[in-house]
């Protein structure tokens, strides 16, 4: 399940309860507000395991760039050999061989930060995500402690 959906079932629950009159308190289901947080910690793993997929993604996405960056440098050497073993132009082949090493290299380098910079904004936006569960998570445990201890005096 979703953790933001679940955060939102937990702020219904807090806004469907009834208010103690003359303070800013409410009085709330404590089966239902476990039940929530019991899915939210089954929810979290499955974020985490997103997570990882969306590393695992970032690393087959830097090996696929890293084999093409290969395969272009092995298409620029056997170019450049058959374009030294000419005489007349090899000064030629030599500049088109390095021209295309940086274009490859240049190309290499682009597509693994593309890479990176996706893995880092999944992973940001999932941080902020489990942020906001969690600062949720802890207002609510805060809220059920001060509860307790308005009851209790």
């Amino acid at each position: 399940m979703d953790i933001l959906h679940l955060v939102d079932r937990l702020e219904e629950l807090f806004n469907e309860s009834r208010s103690i009159w003359l303070t800013r308190n409410v009085i709330v289901d404590e089966d239902r507000m476990i039940d929530i947080i019991d899915q939210m910690r089954v929810s979290i793993p499955d974020e985490i395991k997103k997570a990882q997929q969306l590393l695992t993604q970032r690393d087959r996405i830097v090996a696929q760039a890293q084999e093409e960056a290969h395969r272009i440098v092995e298409i620029a050497r056997d170019k450049a050999d058959e374009l030294v073993s000419r005489e007349n132009i090899s000064q030629n082949a030599q500049a088109r061989y390095d021209q295309v090493i940086a274009q490859a290299r240049v190309e290499a380098e682009a597509i693994r930060k593309e890479a990176d910079d996706y893995a880092l904004g999944v992973l940001t936006k999932l941080q902020d995500e489990l942020q906001r569960s969690l600062n949720t998570v802890h207002n609510g445990i805060s809220m059920l402690k001060a509860d307790e201890s308005l009851e209790s005096n």
